[in-house]
């Protein structure tokens, strides 16, 4: 039995290692993430800072991994989300014959519009291999639970109203490589360090407009003026790293504090677009589609205490800071994009340089879980539950279908059975996210023209109306701890679980 429990392990040692050098197709996320990750942690409401004391702790807290020791670990989480959207616009009555608003204007309220992702594997793999009896070392990639949205290009026949905000992200494949070391400088104490990047690729369709009030008889939203534009940025190797401590006190008492670095993404983008059926493009082509985006990711602040109470309870509160304010807009810059021969423009038209205002904010978060250790049918099963309450990142007047980000409370559950050196775990989750609103009056985000170097003076705004989302998370994970690669223990926790 000893025998094939090695083999097992050996097998599965293979297939981590052959899972950590291969790309990491299934690894799929775009857009912001829409709750906690991991099937253990997320089970716990993402309370996993002080309690973390696995492999799945590399997204949590690094210091954490030193108590898992070697240990192997495959998680997988299907997300499922939906959205709806009501989108709500001013419409200005402008003058043929000068190209400027008349002063009437009206809200019209267009049809509603359901936006789905496909249902992904989303994985953790993760191995650790304990080195010395102080030095933990382990290397994974993990993916955070984000949806990859489509919503309709035609809504009863028409072009879907929110087709300026977001067609699809479909393409887009972005996950967190990393490696790091965790460091028992004492009984009590442990600390640890990763250093990792953002990789993959984002892939985003949209409609802009080709119509330029002031110099062309057209409407902005007429769909004859509509450029069915495709960016694909990528690849992304955008540098991060994270830090980490916890603190033993004593058997009861376990506080943890991490920092995860922000993330300055600079990549490399092709832009191509489908010009418009209007007359004045009849003629028109494009030459080039290279360009460069930019943006930045946020930091992040975690702390957590855990209680243990008696052996088997463990009850972990945390909070969290994410430092979304860093995310100012998404900058594309052309690299000698031209349009040629666009009736009433210069012979070539150099698209100009297009930024997308995103205005995000810090966002403050709470977390509330635990487990508890039973012995049920001769097996040790763990018991978990958690909470967690999330602050939105996006300003009212920002919000769109892009990134439909409202505060958000997540309730899950889950288990785990440990069977020898295995333990098999499964969670659910659910994402209660608040309905949102901007009132067309209040939106900020323009609608985008390639063909227009200056704002104009009355800009189109494109993300007024109401919002809503949920989402469904499912895990199950398997994770081996090879025998004999436990902690130090203090003294002081005899006894302790």
């Amino acid at each position: 039995m000893q025998k094939l429990t090695n083999r097992a392990a050996l097998l599965a040692a293979a297939l981590a290692a052959g899972a950590l050098l291969s790309p990491p197709r299934d690894a799929r996320a775009a857009g912001l993430y829409f709750t906690d990750r991991g099937v253990r942690p997320l089970s716990r409401g993402g309370a996993y800072i002080a309690g973390g004391d696995d492999l799945g702790a590399i997204a949590y807290n690094p210091a954490g991994v030193y108590e898992a020791g070697s240990q192997l670990l495959v998680d997988v989480g299907l997300f499922a989300w939906r959205g709806e959207h009501t989108r709500q616009a001013i419409v200005r009555q402008i003058d043929p014959n000068t190209g400027e608003p008349t002063g009437a204007r009206f809200v019209q309220t267009m049809d509603a519009v359901t936006g789905s992702a496909p249902v992904l594997p989303i994985p953790t793999l993760a191995a650790s291999f304990k080195v010395h009896d102080r030095w933990v070392v382990w290397g994974g990639v993990w993916a955070p639970y984000a949806p990859i949205s489509s919503y309709p290009e035609q809504v009863k026949g028409e072009p879907a109203p929110q087709r300026y905000a977001l067609l699809s992200l479909e393409g887009s494949a972005l996950a967190f490589l990393g490696a790091g070391a965790a460091y028992a400088p004492s009984r009590a104490l442990r600390l640890g360090a990763s250093l990792g990047a953002l990789v993959g690729t984002f892939n985003s369709r949209v409609a802009v407009s080709g119509c330029v009030p002031e110099r062309m008889f057209c409407a902005p939203e007429d769909p004859e003026w509509d450029i069915h534009s495709e960016l694909g940025v990528g690849p992304i190797v955008a540098p991060t790293g994270q830090l980490g401590a916890l603190w033993i006190p004593s058997p009861r008492w376990r506080v943890g504090a991490a920092f995860q670095l922000p993330v300055w993404v600079r990549a490399p983008a092709t832009f191509r677009a489908r010009l418009p059926a209007a007359p004045v493009f009849e003629r028109a082509t494009q030459q080039g589609e290279d360009a460069d985006v930019s943006f930045e990711l946020p930091y992040l602040l975690r702390v957590g205490v855990e209680a243990r109470p008696v052996e088997a309870l463990r009850v972990e509160i945390g909070l969290g800071l994410e430092g979304w304010s860093l995310h100012e807009d998404i900058r594309v810059e052309p690299d000698g994009v031209v349009l040629r021969d666009v009736a009433g423009f210069p012979e070539e038209f150099r698209v100009p340089r297009v930024v997308f205002p995103r205005r995000f904010q810090n966002a403050l978060s709470a977390r509330l879980g635990g487990e508890y250790a039973v012995e049920l049918l001769g097996r040790a099963w763990d018991l978990r539950a958690g909470l967690s309450v999330e602050e939105s990142a996006v300003p009212e007047a920002y919000l769109s279908v892009l990134t439909l980000d409202t505060p958000r409370l997540t309730a899950a559950a889950g288990v785990g059975v440990h069977l020898g050196p295995w333990r098999v775990d499964a969670s659910y989750a659910h994402v209660f996210a608040a309905d949102g609103r901007v009132r067309p009056e209040d939106a900020r985000i323009p609608q985008l023209s390639p063909v227009r170097a200056n704002p104009p003076r009355s800009p189109v705004t494109i993300n007024g109306g109401a919002y809503s989302a949920r989402a469904n998370v499912v895990g199950l994970g398997v994770a081996y701890t090879f025998e004999g690669s436990g902690p130090i223990r203090p003294a002081a926790r005899a006894g302790a679980r």
